[in-house]
């Protein structure tokens, strides 16, 4: 699990919807409570790997001349980012029931084959990119890609799918809009995992020596694993363009669709 959530968090791919196939292969002896808090936990490590390769750019502190510095440009990409991530606070209330209501296999298929049209769709006739620097991002534009991230609420969706088809249509490049898209996932994805953490502890519900084992060891896979993910895909946007992805989440669809109609038959 820790393998396919360092790929797909950060591929335009949907986690959820490689979890979902993941879990008719890999099952825990754990509660449900466990499981719940685990899907979400286990992405600090994905987060951690961003933090690590992007540190130079997101610390916004330096040292010249033997005197600490502060960095204004930085200051003024961590405002942009906490814009795109407002959007997100605001609705997260709602995760839970979205979970409960639409984590389900047909809800999953549908936006995998939607977003994959998406994909097909922009890249079809791209415009010319605006913005190919992350300083050239404005406020405005933050906050509507942060608007298409409040999406990903809706399982199968990909946080990261949806934000990149929103930068594109913005006319962010290929390569700005997968940038800014890591940075938009450290205060929601640490966020989420804090608040999954807090109802599991509020649950009452003991976890074990395993179960932390296992948690531990999802979020060190996840991590080593998106280390190499980030990379590749920092390199393959600047060379290709995202209508492989469309089409690997269209067959994705179709394939959660076939498991689905299996096991309603079984």
């Amino acid at each position: 699990m820790g393998l396919v959530e360092g790929i797909t968090e950060w591929l335009p791919i949907s986690s959820t919807g490689h979890m979902i196939l993941l879990e008719q292969l890999v099952q825990f002896e754990a509660s449900e409570e466990f499981i719940s808090m685990f899907r979400v936990v286990i992405q600090l490590g994905a987060i951690l790997a961003v933090v690590v390769l992007f540190w130079g750019k997101l610390w916004p502190f330096g040292v010249r001349q033997g005197r600490l510095t502060s960095k204004t440009s930085v200051w003024v990409l961590w405002i942009k980012i906490v814009a795109a991530t407002l959007p997100v606070l605001i609705i997260s209330p709602l995760d839970d029931w979205m979970e409960e209501k639409f984590y389900n296999y047909i809800t999953v298929a549908a936006m995998l084959i939607l977003y994959g049209l998406l994909f097909i769709l922009v890249e079809a006739r791209p415009a010319p990119a605006r913005v190919t620097r992350l300083e050239q991002i404005s406020l405005r534009d933050a906050v509507i890609v942060g608007l298409w991230q409040t999406l990903a609420i809706i399982p199968g969706t990909s946080r990261s799918g949806a934000t990149i088809v929103g930068g594109l249509l913005l006319g962010l490049s290929r390569s700005c809009v997968a940038e800014f898209t890591f940075y938009l996932a450290i205060p929601v994805m640490a966020g989420a995992s804090l608040l999954k953490v807090v109802k599991f502890a509020a649950s009452g519900v003991a976890i074990t020596a395993t179960e932390i084992a296992v948690l531990a060891v999802g979020c060190a896979v996840a991590f080593l694993v998106s280390m190499v993910c980030i990379r590749f895909l920092m390199g393959y946007v600047k060379r290709h363009d995202f209508k492989f992805f469309g089409v690997y989440r269209i067959l994705l669809g179709l394939v959660v669709l076939g498991v689905a109609a299996v096991t309603a038959l079984a």
